[in-house]
């Protein structure tokens, strides 16, 4: 074994050891950010120098989220909760050396565009292995996209000291009911694994109907997590 693949099954272990790790889960309609990409995409393309993904919308998506929800984005320090005022989200990315999670820095303020530009510099850091331990250290929050390998459901693990991980997966065409009709709609399972000791249902639960909602909605993505009319009315 590797020293980095030992490092990582250590921590994983310790993971499921010294957390009380609990998982939900949900479906996200991914219509309204495919019609984007589709419409904008060679626009974006033009005028940032890179593709518009998927990954950046549930990145932003997630931040708003956890600045509404910052239990989720806290974690156990002996006896005391931490709480950042800020939201760094580790990113999972695949490497020929293995797992690694460069970490994206104050998401919450970034736009997608950015958050694309950062995404692709550390992902190609990560797999060329010029990253740097810096880059990997002081995450509050990771996300993991298991649908890139075709995985439908997971129950992705936590990556300590942190108390919450979001898990993506594959985008498939399903029945679902619309407004009282059956229509075909391309869905995307998410998971949030987190740890129960620190993060209630209520939170976990929410945090993820959040996630869903941004994402369906993708204009709340300019309102802080907001609708539209909320934010008109200032409700």
């Amino acid at each position: 074994m590797s020293q980095l693949r030992k490092k990582l099954s250590q921590r994983l272990v310790s993971v499921k050891n010294e957390t009380a790790m609990l998982t939900t889960f949900n479906e996200v309609d991914m219509s309204a950010v495919m019609k984007i990409r589709k419409e904008y995409q060679d626009k974006f393309v033009e005028k940032h120098g890179l593709k518009l993904g998927f990954m950046s919308f549930f990145l932003k998506a997630s931040a708003l989220a956890l600045m509404a929800r910052p239990r989720v984005n806290s974690m156990i320090d002996k006896e005391e909760i931490v709480t950042p005022e800020y939201v760094d989200i580790s990113v999972a990315v695949q490497t020929p050396k293995g797992l690694m999670v460069p970490v994206i820095r104050n998401v919450e303020k970034r736009s997608l565009a950015d958050i694309e530009s950062e995404l692709k510099k550390l992902a190609g850091k990560a797999r060329s292995g010029k990253i740097s331990l810096e880059e990997m250290s002081g995450g509050t929050f990771t996300i993991t996209n298991g649908g890139v390998f075709g995985s439908m459901l997971s129950t992705p693990l936590i990556n300590p000291p942190q108390s919450a991980i979001l898990g993506m997966h594959n985008i498939t065409d399903r029945p679902v009911a619309v407004d009282g009709k059956l229509e075909i709609r391309p869905v995307m399972y998410v998971a949030l694994s987190y740890d129960h000791r620190l993060i209630d249902g209520k939170d976990s639960v929410g945090f993820l109907m959040d996630v869903k909602k941004m994402i369906e909605q993708p204009e709340m993505l300019l309102y802080g997590g907001n609708d539209v009319i909320s934010s008109l009315l200032e409700l």
